[in-house]
């Protein structure tokens, strides 16, 4: 059994990375958190602690993702990164990149980060957006492109991932 020091370095190390990683498949925070719990227990559960936590911890929330998506009953193919095998730094690269960009968006000011993520994360068109938020549609074009120039400032990588993420 991994020592309790360990573990709470592991949890506060993989915690959001892992709930990242996990809700670009799942889509569901609850159901997210539930999936990294899960691992974070069975690994807490094992007898002899794996050789790379890291890479355990990543094959255990990808293997517990899919388990959750067939259970769901959704049909289809599974998400790119679900289909096989992912390595432990692509998966590792990707939670830190995902973590990176939620950081970035949560530090853009409070209307510029809704009216972004209304649109992106949820789909919704600028006239939803503008009814929601009892604002302009022209307001709602102008805080959508200054968040993305701000992001694009702070960091370019994160904007070319924010289009694949969302």
């Amino acid at each position: 059994m991994p020592q309790t020091k360990d573990m709470e370095s592991l949890f506060r190390t993989y915690y959001r990375p892992l709930c990242l990683y996990a809700l670009h498949y799942l889509g569901d925070p609850d159901a997210v958190e539930d999936v990294v719990q899960e691992c974070f227990t069975a690994y807490w559960q094992l007898e002899k602690p794996a050789e790379s936590a890291r890479a355990w911890l990543y094959a255990a929330v990808r293997n517990r993702c899919v388990d959750a998506l067939r259970r769901s009953g959704k049909t289809g193919p599974l998400p790119r990164d679900l289909d096989g095998p992912i390595s432990d730094e692509d998966a590792a690269e990707r939670s830190a990149l995902e973590a990176r960009l939620w950081t970035a968006v949560a530090a853009l000011p409070e209307m510029r980060r809704k009216c972004l993520l209304l649109a992106k994360r949820d789909g919704l068109s600028y006239k939803e957006i503008a009814e929601e938020l009892n604002i302009s549609e022209h307001t709602v074009r102008n805080h959508i492109s200054r968040a993305l120039e701000t992001l694009r400032e702070g960091a370019p990588k994160i904007l070319d991932f924010i289009f694949s993420f969302f």
